[in-house]
């Protein structure tokens, strides 16, 4: 009980605009932990197809971040938008192109206004071959796209592993206000398969 008074008598004794930013941090804190489970901020997502392997597996769980794209503020109906667009590279979460199906999860290609062309199975941009360290299989000279260009407020988006992904190819242009977010982090992966957890990619950042 003394503590707790001398702890009062401190508060009481520091000055009004002190206490008043005192107080503004500590709900602040409770703001962004609020959000944070909400899902506004970051929300978790669970691979289910090996169309981006090797990057992702199957059984990878996600955190994809919301900080940059348009978050849906709790109660309110109204969205936000936190930082800036995806961009080339990024890999995204966004509302499945097919009617019934779970987000799917690509690596954004084009942004609006690029121009694209796939001659067998190299990706161009603008003229000049895109460089794809992530790739999971070398080009395959059946896969051809014709230039085409992205319009404004929609993405081209690939999985890494071609030969095993449906993607911008094969159902066209993903628009902005369907993506959800960037993945950002592995938290945990699980191995379906062989029944055991892949602990060397726990905690692994995804660029």
């Amino acid at each position: 009980m003394a503590k707790e008074k001398k702890a009062r008598k401190e508060e009481e004794r520091l000055p009004l605009k002190k206490r008043i930013v005192r107080e503004l941090v500590s709900w602040g804190w409770v703001v962004v932990a609020f959000l944070l489970i909400h899902g506004t901020m970051v929300q978790a997502r669970v691979i289910p197809s090996e169309s981006m392997v090797d990057t992702l597996l199957v059984g990878d769980h996600l955190l994809v971040s919301r900080f940059g794209y348009d978050a849906e503020v709790p109660f309110t109906g109204l969205h936000m938008k936190l930082w800036r667009d995806p961009h080339r590279g990024q890999v995204v979460v966004f509302r499945a192109p097919l009617p019934g199906s779970p987000d799917y999860v690509k690596r954004v290609i084009g942004v609006p206004g690029d121009r694209l062309e796939i001659k067998r199975g190299v990706v161009w941009v603008n003229a000049r071959p895109l460089a794809e360290p992530y790739r999971h299989t070398p080009p395959n000279p059946r896969d051809t796209l014709g230039a085409i260009t992205v319009p404004p407020e929609s993405y081209f988006v690939m999985g890494d592993n071609r030969d095993n992904s449906q993607d911008s190819r094969y159902w066209g242009f993903v628009k902005r206000d369907k993506i959800k977010g960037k993945a950002f982090l592995i938290y945990w992966s699980w191995d379906g398969d062989r029944h055991w957890l892949r602990w060397w990619r726990l905690a692994h950042y995804i660029p």
